[in-house]
């Protein structure tokens, strides 16, 4: 036999070699995620709910609600129609939380959102006020302003926890369950805002207060039109004549912060962001005696002890839960 007589095998990867080059879809069309479910993003394009998936040259790389994205593909929103989402903008903020204090892995809960709402009920439940601490260093750490919405007045009074949050100037709002939340409606004009609490605090009765279309109860989303959604996961639903958008989130059980650290949360106090530059290396913030130098800072009139109080209170909550 000759070589011509020999069947050579075929190379299973072809012959060319792979480029780099990756398509640039410029037809491609921009839209906001407002829902994922198991590898499928719900993505709001013009009027449209559009079904996707991640296209392959994204790699690993993760798609959250809030995430700005461009999609191609079929994108009339039909039944059974799927396009895909082949570039992700750059995120202007990012929530994340870890399943505990111990877990390395880190969970994006939403992308760009530049409110967080802290939802809490005065009375059943009490307020859980190592969780609202902990939504506080998730958000300061964010960059994400934080705002206190404390539901249910009509059935105990707000002024306890107002002052307990009135030291770190963090804005608040009181609704009761016989009054539409006109107040927080306001708050969330022009922004995008993620609410964040406890099952059981009144997050659903005000997303339907807020989105009547959105029947949050029910499991149902028509507030762009298509859809089905649980509380499951998060969703984001725009504000009436297109004043802003808000995301619920399921209600949390806990809210790990393993990946803050002092620094991160330091740069949300700018008052003893400098002091802090004067404590000796790896200082935790937490004791003079420990060597801490944020005391001798605010005794020379550069902050408050109310506070440093405040911050070293945070401290001990992202380590302990509060």
């Amino acid at each position: 036999m000759d070589e011509d007589d020999v069947r050579a095998r075929p190379n299973p990867r072809g012959s060319r070699p792979r480029s780099k080059q990756r398509p640039a879809h410029e037809d491609a069309a921009d839209g906001m995620v407002v829902t994922v479910d198991r590898g499928r993003y719900g993505v709001v394009v013009g009027d449209a709910l559009v079904t996707a998936m991640r296209a392959r040259e994204l790699g690993r790389k993760g798609i959250a609600v809030g995430d700005q994205v461009s999609v191609v593909g079929d994108m009339s929103g039909a039944p059974d129609t799927l396009a895909r989402v082949v570039r992700i903008a750059e995120r202007t903020t990012v929530l994340r939380r870890t399943a505990d204090d111990d877990d390395p892995l880190e969970r994006v809960i939403v992308a760009n959102a530049d409110q967080m709402i802290i939802v809490s009920a005065l009375a059943d439940p009490e307020p859980s006020y190592g969780l609202i601490d902990r939504c506080l260093v998730a958000a300061l750490s964010a960059g994400i302003e934080p705002v206190l919405c404390l539901t249910k007045s009509d059935l105990a009074a707000p002024d306890e926890a107002l002052q307990r949050y009135a030291e770190l100037s963090v804005p608040a709002v009181v609704t009761r369950r016989d009054q539409p939340p006109d107040v927080l409606l306001d708050r969330l004009r022009g922004h995008m805002s993620v609410l964040i609490g406890h099952s059981g605090v009144g997050k659903s009765t005000l997303i339907n207060a807020l989105v009547p279309s959105a029947l949050r109860a029910t499991g149902v989303v028509s507030a762009i039109g298509k859809g089905r959604h649980t509380s499951s996961s998060a969703i984001a639903l725009p504000l009436p004549d297109e004043a802003g958008w808000v995301i619920d989130t399921p209600g949390l059980r806990s809210f790990g912060l393993a990946h803050v650290t002092a620094d991160d949360l330091l740069w949300a106090f700018p008052d003893l962001e400098d002091g802090a530059n004067k404590c000796p290396p790896g200082c935790e913030h937490l004791s003079a005696d420990a060597g801490c130098r944020l005391d001798a800072w605010v005794a020379s009139g550069h902050s408050t002890q109310e506070r440093l109080a405040a911050f070293r209170r945070l401290l001990v909550s992202r380590v302990t839960g509060g």
